[in-house]
Parts: C-alpha cells; structure tokens; sequence
C-alpha cells in the first residue's frame, strides 16, 4: 500500500502546484477503489487502499491547509464527505447519512472516519478536483472547469483526471482580463 501513498502524494502535489489552490480551497475527490486494485468500478471496493490513497493525499493537503471533500458513490447519490467547519463556512446544508463501503463507497468512508468533524452535504462548488478511476466528479467543480493534465496520472491500476477552475470571462470582445 506504500506505493498507492507515494503516487496519491505525488498526484496532490502536482495538482497544487498546477492548480494554485491555496488554504481553505476545497479540492473534491472521487475514488473509486475497485479500479485503484485493476478491477470494474463498483465491483471490489475495499478499505485498505482507501486508506493509503486518503493518507497520500491529505499528507499533502492538510499541511497546505486545503480541506477535502470525498464523494460518496451513485448509491448515495454523488453525496460528499467534508469537515463540518468548512461547510457550515460554506453555507452547505448537511443530509443525513453515514456512508459505508456498500452505500457510498471504500474511499467516503475512510474520509469519513479520519476527518475530524464529517458531515455528509449533497453538492458542492469545489476549486479542484481530482477524479481516481472515472467517477465523474465534475458535476462538483466551480464554472469554468480546466483540464489538469497530470504527470502522476495514475493510483495503483486506476487513471486520474485533474482540473482546476477558474472564474467565468464575460463581456465580450471588449473586455479586458487579468
């Protein structure tokens, strides 16, 4: 399981340096742990690489002060998992479910269960995003989504997507951006 840490670390660090989110940005992630172990989505999910992914990842995060938040699976409807005090910070509305590896999946349940304060919320406008074997986390990014392509593109047997977001560019052939 080391080497899930070390390539779930190294995906992290990269999508920082990338993606310049910075303390108190909210990346989404989505994990599915059957494909990390080489198997179909949804078939084989299991605890132990969530946990070694969870751990590489919020080894880069928690320093950076950067929250997480973990989607939940289609059982529980692409829920998320985040620390209290960001989404109360939010303004978020909590829903109330405690996922497990069958409803929610291997990975919300680990960050469920090593997060101080988890609270389950149904959406979220995150500021980047990391998507670990085709979870479609998109539907929780910010306008306007920017592909990420990561060197580290993979976590065990599992192919990752990484984007940023960036405000909206409005005003037309007048308008002048940053």
């Amino acid at each position: 399981m080391d080497i899930l840490f070390e390539q779930a670390q190294a995906a992290a660090k990269e999508l920082v340096e990338k993606s310049g989110i910075k303390k108190g940005n909210v990346v989404v992630i989505g994990c599915s742990t059957s494909e990390v172990i080489g198997k179909k989505i949804g078939t084989s999910g299991s605890v132990e690489p969530a946990k070694s992914v969870y751990d590489g990842l919020m080894s880069v995060f928690s320093e950076k002060g950067i929250y997480l938040a973990a989607q939940c699976c289609e059982h529980l409807n692409r829920a998320l998992i985040i620390e209290r005090e960001k989404a109360e910070a939010m303004g978020l509305e909590e829903v109330c479910v405690v996922p497990h590896p069958h409803a929610g999946g291997s990975f919300a349940t680990t960050a469920y269960h090593s997060m101080k304060d988890p609270i389950a919320v149904e959406e979220i406008k995150a500021d980047a995003g990391i998507d670990i074997g085709n979870t479609l986390i998109g539907m929780h990014l910010r306008r306007v989504a920017v592909p990420l392509r990561l060197e580290n593109n993979t976590i065990g047997e599992a192919k990752l997507n990484a984007a940023r977001t960036r405000p909206k560019l409005i005003g037309g052939e007048r308008a002048k951006y940053e």
